[in-house]
């Protein structure tokens, strides 16, 4: 009882009124009020995060919202908020906008041939104050790898480390260089993966894996932002693609050789160039073959300005043809 009596004498002692039952009705009116504005922000919020078939949490009983609708699967509304959603019509709204961003992008071009595979870009130079040969679009993933991307520049340098990490614990794992497949299909897992958590993004490029060796011969293979990955003889990406595989079905890749397919890439680069839309640009060539003794390397400076020349008179003299037919 002692200490109970001490307690009680150390704390303030507490002053009662007396409260009418008006009182209490106000203050009850006053915190409902308050409740239901809490309520209403909240309501709001879900609105515009929450996917949109759900029933709303703070209105038991409330009817559900309508699934699908032309408009809202066509313009993507409350589906492209994450990469992991999928809209009602089987839609990644997500995905398909990294394919609009390499779609916006410069061409670039890989064709196989009988010994080897060429890579071309079309650079375009966005100011004059540019250093010529600066923001390459062709890397060297490993001695006997090559890669040629389209899209974001920052998320291709990202990848093309990716893959030369592959490479190199490839080698250093089982003593010998990794087979272009195996890196294509482990590099296309990686990319694949940003396509499935909220947290992340899909990477806005695609790109070509080129190799050549005495035991596999040359391998083409290319991978977009969905992290589909196939095998091609030859292969197209940007803005101009579907012109540019239009020229490269043309070509009788099996039986040309890199020197051959060289000069082609740069005709169809110059072919596929729009002069009025796009400002001016660079072109950027290497290979990977029997030529350079397996390795990727950057296509000389002679042989790039002769097939530069070779593209320019081609194009002369077909528009010389075509004005003589008309």
């Amino acid at each position: 009882m002692t200490i109970a009596c001490a307690h009680a004498r150390s704390r303030p002692p507490r002053v009662l009124f007396p409260q009418s039952s008006s009182f209490r009705g106000q203050e009850r009116a006053t915190r409902e009020k308050a409740i239901g504005w809490k309520c209403s922000q909240w309501e709001g919020l879900l609105l515009e995060c929450a996917v949109p078939p759900c029933r709303d949490p703070f209105r038991p009983g409330s009817p559900r919202r309508p699934r699908g609708g032309s408009a809202m699967s066509s313009i993507g509304t409350g589906y492209d908020l994450s990469a992991s959603t999928f809209s009602p019509d089987g839609r990644v709204f997500q995905v398909e906008y990294a394919m609009k961003a390499v779609e916006n992008s410069s061409t670039a071009i890989g064709i196989r041939c009988k010994d080897g595979v060429v890579f071309g870009v079309e650079k375009l130079v966005l100011s004059k104050l540019y250093e010529e040969g600066s923001n390459k679009r062709l890397f060297n993933v490993d001695r006997h790898v090559g890669m040629a991307v389209a899209g974001l520049l920052a998320d291709a340098r990202s990848l093309a480390d990716i893959a030369r990490e592959e490479a190199s614990n490839f080698r250093s794992n089982f003593g010998y260089n990794i087979p272009l497949k195996h890196l294509a299909d482990r590099v296309a897992m990686y990319v694949h993966a940003y396509t499935l958590y909220s947290a992340v993004r899909p990477f806005g490029c695609s790109f070509m894996l080129g190799s050549y060796s005495v035991n596999d011969g040359a391998q083409l293979y290319m991978i977009d932002p969905s992290g589909v990955s196939y095998g091609y003889w030859g292969c197209a990406i940007g803005k101009a693609r579907q012109a540019a595989k239009t020229e490269i079905e043309k070509l009788q890749m099996k039986e040309m050789t890199c020197r051959d397919v060289v000069k082609e890439v740069a005709k169809i680069i110059y072919i596929v160039h729009d002069e009025v839309k796009d400002k001016a640009f660079e072109l950027e060539l290497s290979w990977v073959g029997e030529l350079t003794k397996g390795r990727h390397e950057i296509v000389p400076k002679d042989v790039r300005e002769e097939a530069e020349k070779y593209a320019k008179e081609s194009l002369k003299e077909e528009d010389e043809s075509d004005d003589d037919n008309m």
